[in-house]
């Protein structure tokens, strides 16, 4: 069994506020929770189990539990209004953890605010640091790189299984195809339908399956509006029915004031990279995701912003990842399959925007050296498998 990083802060911050747990569906949410509610001696409720389900619309609780762990809540339309209620009546006798496949803070469904009762914690797929059981690098020490790489075959699995447990544990591509077909159609007819009252669930499960072919590349509606037949705004809104269900996730430019560069045009990214159909677009995909993690476990656990952009001038100069630090750029990540030498967008951004870092990640090839300093920035050609195990 693989040891899920987030089981410590989770535990933490339990002894002090209520936890909200989202993440995918079948991410692993349900095993961390009653692992958890397990060894406190808690009692787990599933909303999708009728019993279950009875007992929470009639407060019909084991007060005698020290832990309550909800499953699935988000589904419940007054979910808002019930643990408000709860928490504020037994939060001094009872811990209380929940937990859904949906980003939960956007399903309210109206009803009291939670602002100041909870703690928010994001739960991924696997990363290549948990799969190869490396240590947390601490967040300052990130740039530094790790001496020692996670192992090739790690790498080699995420990058054909995906980072979700059942398909990388059993270990087949051929399961794994039939895992990921099923996984799209329990998604749009399961949690589409139920969280979104959407009528059309054949367009959108033909959407998810069309937003492959442009998995890191720039979104555009407009040509999705077109191959679907459907209105611009139709497509935008199932495009956010999708984040909202952490099926995809889009970052946005970064626009410094002196360069010209896109403003606006977002990129799109898949939870489940092995979705993106080209090797270069799943790489990119992989790391992207590694990044999206660090991004939220920085934000969850240790209290500090982060933002993940990508860059790109009118002129076509484009770097694929930044992330930025209190607003600023701090680290630069362009993302390659082989080892090239240093990339020309990457050159004219380190060159025009003062960026601390920069990594240039090859798939294949041990070769690692460092390059001249650009400006102040420390740039280095390094391998996926060495920059993935420093992140979280």
């Amino acid at each position: 069994m693989i040891e899920r990083r987030i089981a410590v802060p989770l535990g933490v911050d339990l002894s002090k506020k209520m936890v909200l747990l989202s993440g995918p569906r079948q991410c692993g949410k349900t095993t961390v929770v009653r692992a958890v509610t397990a060894e406190r001696s808690g009692r787990y409720f599933n909303w999708d189990e009728p019993a279950d389900r009875h007992q929470i619309q009639k407060l019909e609780l084991d007060f005698e539990a020290p832990l309550w762990a909800f499953d699935e809540l988000h589904k419940f339309r007054r979910w808002r209004n019930f643990l408000k209620g709860l928490y504020d009546s037994h939060h001094r006798g009872h811990q209380i953890l929940v937990t859904g496949s949906a980003r939960l803070e956007l399903y309210g469904h109206g009803g009291d605010s939670l602002q100041g009762r909870y703690f928010g914690h994001h739960l991924h797929p696997i990363t290549a640091s948990e799969l190869a059981r490396r240590k947390l690098v601490p967040l300052d020490e990130l740039p530094g790189v790790p001496r020692e790489p996670v192992p090739r075959d790690v790498l080699d699995s995420l990058l054909t299984l995906g980072g979700f447990p059942e398909p990388l544990l059993g270990a087949s591509e051929k399961e794994a195809a039939r895992w990921r077909l099923a996984y799209a159609t329990r998604l749009v007819r399961e949690d589409v339908r139920d969280l979104e009252r959407i009528r059309e669930l054949e367009r959108i499960e033909l959407l998810y399956d069309r937003l492959g072919a442009i998995a890191g590349g720039v979104l555009s509606i407009n040509s999705l509006r077109e191959d679907l037949e459907v209105a611009f705004e139709t497509v935008r809104s199932w495009i956010g029915v999708l984040e909202r269900l952490d099926a995809v996730f889009r970052i946005a430019p970064y626009g410094p004031p002196r360069i010209k560069s896109v403003k606006k045009e977002q990129k799109l990214y898949f939870w489940d990279w092995c979705r993106a159909e080209s090797p270069g677009a799943r790489f990119e995909n992989l790391i992207a995701l590694h990044l999206l993690r660090l991004v939220h476990w920085a934000a969850d656990v240790e209290g500090e912003r982060l933002e993940l952009r990508y860059f790109r001038t009118r002129m076509g100069h484009e770097v694929d990842f930044i992330l930025l630090r209190r607003g600023k750029p701090w680290i630069a990540i362009e993302a390659k399959l082989a080892e090239q030498p240093l990339d020309t967008g990457l050159r004219y951004l380190l060159e025009r925007v003062p960026v601390p870092f920069a990594f240039q990640v090859h798939r294949d090839g041990g070769r690692e050296r460092r390059v001249a300093d650009i400006g102040r920035c420390r740039v280095r050609l390094v391998s996926a498998a060495r920059l993935l195990a420093s992140l979280p």
